[in-house]
């Protein structure tokens, strides 16, 4: 037995907007972790550096690729054009942590 049309769509929807979530979800623990290396020299071992650029990498990668589906509202494009200034903001923000602790 199928799926009636609205109740694909709702899961579609809920799906969607809890992908959104975790996205941010990660990227919000990923400002964290940068926050506590810039404030603390010796957590940004170069172990710890490659890894943190290999996130953000992923979550850019995420981000930048999504296409958005037509029923999709206007708050979930803001939210992925925040989502995606925010992933810009931290990978400068990463960069001056890294270049920090090249030059220590």
């Amino acid at each position: 037995m199928s799926m009636p049309k609205n109740e694909a769509r709702q899961e579609l929807e809920q799906s969607w907007r809890t992908y959104l979530a975790s996205l941010e979800s990660a990227l919000v623990k990923l400002e964290a972790d940068i926050r506590e290396a810039s404030e603390m020299a010796g957590v940004c071992t170069d172990e710890w550096c490659l890894a943190t650029e290999h996130v953000i990498d992923d979550l850019s990668n995420a981000l930048f690729s999504i296409s958005e589906p037509r029923w999709s509202d206007e708050g979930d494009s803001r939210k992925i054009k925040q989502l995606k200034r925010r992933i810009h903001d931290l990978y400068a923000d990463y960069r001056n942590v890294y270049k920090k602790i090249g030059s220590e």
